[in-house]
């Protein structure tokens, strides 16, 4: 089946038990064979999350194959290559608000108004413009805004996923069924550890376990996909098989495993992330678990977005918009380039393409690198209000 097509380069997807293959034709075929086979080794080696007649979901993170958001997920792995900037992947909070206090929240330094719905639609229709497929809404609890669901509604199915990150607060029952009605694909709940104890500690909240395991099951009850997001840490890095264990018996499709950054109430443990080795455990735990027919697919962001894949997103293939309206070049980067409030997205995203850090490629993750870090993060002025205008 034909998935893209310029003067230059056709691409074409087969799919046969469950497995995915690319090829391409044209001039442009000799070099983006190195992307393609790069592709084409994730899809043989490692199961999908969902395959039914007709359709396959081999991640949440991955709009279904054969289809036109599939197709304009392969657009912008050719416009990679052709070193045109797109935003595959946007972010956008929706609320501060949040009834947890995660000991290394993220989004703690984001302050200002909620954008309103009619600006949260309009961020939609710019970063669609741009190229996203894929679109997720996060916080705070993205569940706390009665307005959601309007917003999932909103994105055009045709042209990107819808996700939403969630503690599982709020995510009751009938909060699933209308999200799943609203055109939802998947919802990824976050845990930080294995059992009620360690997972309360971590979020600052007796009972947040629970809502995460109640959130999970409504989700699942509703039909949609569920993935459980764990920030890995040197402190959880020992318990990948609690984890997946327990995303066994809670029924999930996939398990997302991102890294820990020192930023937001993290900033000051630098010296407390994950090492290039810790990466090297969750790239073996991906392929161990992805080699097994059953059970839950893993998606190891550290490695995927690492030098043997993809390198990192950020600023390059993934744009974040805060609950203010602030763009930064990811989630976990507190440098704003603009505010959608003040100017077009288009202008913010190119702004960003023209700053040194973000011209070329990274191999990994920019945060965890301390030359980034020492030039751009600890740069900023102490006392200065985040996210930091550039």
């Amino acid at each position: 089946m034909r998935v893209y097509e310029n003067p230059l380069l056709k691409l074409n997807v087969t799919t046969h038990n469950d497995k995915v293959h690319l090829d391409a034709e044209g001039v442009l075929a000799l070099p983006a064979k190195p992307i393609i086979k790069k592709i084409n080794r994730v899809f043989a080696s490692e199961k999908p999350v969902l395959s039914e007649e007709g359709r396959l979901v081999f991640s949440t993170w991955i709009p279904p194959i054969p289809g036109v958001v599939f197709d304009r997920m392969i657009s912008a792995e050719v416009n990679a290559l052709l070193r045109k900037r797109v935003p595959d992947q946007t972010s956008i909070g929706i609320t501060t608000r949040c009834p947890n206090n995660c000991i290394h929240c993220g989004a703690s330094d984001v302050s200002g108004a909620e954008m309103s719905l009619s600006m949260v639609k309009s961020v939609i229709d710019q970063t669609l413009d741009l190229g996203t497929y894929l679109i997720s809404f996060d916080g705070g609890e993205p569940m706390i805004r009665k307005d959601i669901t309007q917003m999932v509604a909103h994105v055009d199915k045709k042209r990107a996923i819808a996700t939403s990150f969630a503690s599982g607060y709020g995510l009751s029952e009938s909060l699933a069924c209308e999200l799943k009605n609203a055109g939802m694909y998947a919802v990824r709940v976050s845990l930080d550890g294995h059992d009620a104890s360690e997972h309360d500690r971590m979020r600052g909240r007796a009972g947040a376990f629970a809502d995460a395991t109640s959130g999970i099951a409504n989700a699942l009850g509703a039909g949609l996909l569920v993935d459980m997001f764990v920030v890995v840490s040197p402190e959880n890095i020992d318990h990948l098989d609690d984890f997946y264990s327990l995303a066994c018996d809670l029924g999930v499709h996939e398990v997302s495993l991102y890294e820990i950054i020192a930023v937001g109430r993290w900033m000051d443990h630098e010296d407390e992330v994950i090492t290039s080795s810790d990466v090297s455990r969750l790239k073996d735990f991906q392929k161990r678990i992805n080699s097994q027919p059953d059970g839950p697919r893993v998606t190891a962001f550290p490695y995927f977005m690492g030098p043997d894949l993809f390198g990192c997103f950020a600023g390059r293939r993934w744009m974040h918009v805060t609950a203010a309206g602030d763009v930064l070049p990811c989630a976990y980067t507190p440098l704003s380039f603009g505010n959608v409030s003040e100017e077009k997205l288009t202008e913010i995203w190119k702004r960003i393409g023209k700053h040194q850090a973000y011209k070329g490629s990274a191999d990994y993750c920019m945060m965890r690198n301390p030359e980034f870090r020492s030039q751009y993060i600890h740069s900023i002025p102490e006392g200065a209000e985040l996210p930091y205008r550039v």
